[in-house]
């Protein structure tokens, strides 16, 4: 296995501290609204990820937090906060929002056929175990108390910057509209580890601490939950890009001046879903959601095919057009599957399906290439090596890791079964006419199927077709 390393900036082999094992944590959602399609990207490819792990033949252990307090607009210390302004919002409590949008975002996971990690940390539940960690990065010598809150203090972290490689001179400080800089902070990058003083002093949730009421800050979470779930290193974390520069370069920050330890070995990030006019993002006012493709008639699995023909460090452009082509060929896909499931061959398995099996192995190993591991099994569909019953055992195999459902039955209203079998046999005969030469033939079989409102196309990957 080969994974793109943000630490290295390249292309690494994937070793395992333990053997055959693999500890993994991805950050996970701040559950004050509706997970956007971008955002669900990003949690696809992760599934992607721990799925090929394991069919390579790891053992993965994955760890999500799910954030319900302490997440400010901004990754750094500013901005509103996202939980109470969800809660203002619907006249609820904060536990009612997160209640509610966690459960829609492990609806929309499970649509999506995202596995659900090994162990899933709510932010709440784990105040005490923050309070020890800032007690110890105090005592270290790491911090300092400045107007009610304890921040930390990233001068004394000499290689800060290792994950980011950004240049701290350069930076801005208090860019955003309507934001005031934080003149407590020693260096503008500082961070806080535990609020009792802040702009939200109708805050719904607070605990008692040494330092006085209040409530951690965000990247404490994610820190304490791995460690207490997958101990002082591990093998891979994961997130989008736009956690590189603050939320991830301030975990390591923390984490490592704790535990003295190197922390993680393998940085993953996934590229940001665009839409028309960039970044897809909740504070634009409109949420792109699995419920709205729902509305307008896709099958969110069909959004997971069209994810898949992309790679995960390359953005992608989202159009509704776009997606309705790749549910097109989603549909065809498993009609082409359908039509040989129905044949219901019993032949034996042959040492053929080795060499496809070691090609989609291959596409996977290399830095998640889906794109081509899709190639893969379309290659299978149209082998004259393989019987039926070793396309389907394929098929099967190489869902362990896309998750498309391609064994299911196609919606009704997505194929007429007997349509499918004569289109495929007529591509079937015209290919042998094409074969012996007899083009009249070939030629007349094309516009048989144009007559029936069927186009053909011929391509690298084979024989398409359409209605037109």
């Amino acid at each position: 296995m080969k994974l793109y390393n943000t630490l290295t900036r390249k292309i690494d082999d994937f070793k395992s501290i333990e053997e055959n094992k693999v500890k993994m944590y991805t950050c996970g959602p701040t559950v004050y609204n509706y997970a956007h399609i971008g955002n669900l990207r990003t949690y696809i490819h992760e599934d992607i990820l721990e799925k090929s792990l394991e069919y390579v033949g790891y053992d993965v252990k994955r760890v999500m937090n799910i954030t319900d307090v302490g997440h400010l607009e901004s990754d750094a210390d500013d901005g509103e906060d996202k939980m109470l302004k969800g809660a203002i919002r619907e006249h609820k409590t904060i536990l009612e929002i997160a209640e509610h949008y966690t459960n829609a975002f492990f609806s929309d996971s499970e649509k999506l056929n995202i596995k659900k990690p090994s162990i899933i940390g709510k932010a709440t539940d784990y105040i005490n175990d923050y309070i020890e960690f800032v007690k110890v990065l105090e005592k270290k010598g790491f911090t300092y108390f400045a107007n009610g809150n304890v921040y930390f203090d990233i001068s004394k972290k000499s290689d800060y910057t290792k994950l980011s490689r950004l240049d701290l001179d350069t930076l801005q400080t208090a860019v955003r509209d309507n934001v005031t800089e934080d003149l407590h902070k020693k260096n503008p990058q500082d961070f806080v580890l535990w609020f009792t003083k802040s702009k939200f002093e109708n805050q719904a949730l607070k605990w008692d601490s040494p330092w006085g009421v209040g409530y951690p800050g965000w990247h404490i979470e994610c820190s304490v939950i791995s460690l207490k779930n997958l101990g002082e290193q591990m093998d891979i974390h994961c997130g989008g890009v736009d956690h590189i520069p603050v939320h991830h370069t301030n975990e390591i920050a923390q984490t490592e001046s704790y535990t003295g330890k190197d922390w993680v070995n393998y940085w993953w990030h996934a590229e940001h879903l665009l839409d028309l006019e960039g970044k897809m993002s909740k504070s634009k006012g409109k949420v792109l959601t699995v419920s709205l493709l729902e509305e307008k008639g896709f099958n969110p699995v069909a959004y997971r095919y069209y994810v898949l023909n992309s790679h995960y460090r390359k953005q992608l452009t989202f159009s509704f057009e776009s997606l309705k082509q790749a549910e097109s060929g989603y549909k065809k896909l498993k009609n082409r599957i359908k039509v040989v499931k129905d044949r219901n061959s019993k032949e034996e398995l042959t040492d053929n399906v080795i060499t496809y099996k070691r090609n989609f192995k291959s596409c996977i190993e290399d830095d998640l290439n889906t794109a081509n591991a899709i190639t893969v099994l379309y290659d299978v569909l149209k082998a004259e090596d393989l019987n039926d019953n070793e396309k389907l055992y394929l098929v099967e195999d190489f869902e362990k890791v896309l998750s498309l459902s391609l064994l299911e039955e196609p919606k009704i209203e997505d194929v007429n079964s007997d349509e499918v079998k004569m289109i495929e046999e007529l591509i079937e005969k015209r290919k042998e006419a094409k074969k012996n030469k007899d083009f009249q033939l070939a030629d007349k079989i094309r516009n048989e199927l144009l007559n029936k409102g069927i186009q053909i196309k011929d391509t690298r990957e084979g024989v398409t077709w359409s209605r037109i």
